[in-house]
């Protein structure tokens, strides 16, 4: 019996009437159910799309990407197995809830790095203030390494801004809490538009935090 898959699909499209079509259809010549698309970033006339696809059968993966690829100026940038889809809207929308809803600091902490990491399908997420590291989840790195990580990405205003940074590493700040909020994950980029999600998601933290301390 043929195995089925959940499938991410990043592709990089030209930006022109018609380009998204085009891959919309090559994924349906393989049998491919799209259940969602997400644009995660635009610029100079290049789009980067991830659809959700759901395929009858694994091994129609591989028969996936060359379909994709037919398409004039498309290229796959990555292809990954995943368990569920995520659904960045809802997504966003249920973390907050969740923070808002943490009884106390540590437990928002603890709430952070769990939501975050789920939501971003990360490898691993740590909360890092100063030396001290308030949460992790994940096989993260060690403290030395983390604080390096910091200190150079942190350096540079456009990653501090979420507008950039390395591939496999986003990093937002609390400003409140004076803490770092950063995500690690292996083979798939963070774009532009998961950036600014995880900046948003650090601004509700970092309030909630506040409301928790003012209640104190």
């Amino acid at each position: 019996m043929a195995e089925s898959a959940n499938v991410l699909v990043r592709v990089w499209l030209p930006d022109r009437p018609g380009a998204l079509g085009l891959v919309a259809s090559r994924i349906g010549a393989v049998r491919g159910d799209i259940v969602g698309i997400d644009v995660l970033e635009r610029d100079q006339g290049v789009v980067i799309d991830e659809f959700a696809v759901r395929l009858a059968d694994l091994d129609l993966v591989a028969v996936l990407v060359k379909e994709v690829e037919e398409v004039d100026g498309a290229s796959v940038e990555e292809v990954r197995i995943v368990q569920r889809f995520p659904d960045p809207r809802l997504d966003a929308l249920q973390s907050a809830a969740t923070l808002c809803e943490a009884p106390s600091t540590e437990a928002l902490c603890a709430r952070l790095v769990g939501q975050i990491r789920r939501e971003f399908l990360a490898e691993w997420t740590v909360l890092l203030r100063g030396s001290a590291l308030l949460a992790s989840e994940g096989e993260a790195p060690s403290a030395d390494h983390l604080q390096a990580l910091a200190t150079g990405t942190m350096a540079s205003p456009s990653v501090a801004e979420g507008e950039t940074g390395p591939g496999d590493l986003a990093i937002a700040t609390l400003e409140h809490l004076g803490a770092l909020l950063m995500v690690g994950r292996d083979g798939q980029a963070f774009r532009l538009r998961e950036r600014a999600q995880l900046f948003a998601l650090a601004r509700v933290a970092d309030r909630a935090w506040q409301l928790l301390d003012a209640g104190g």
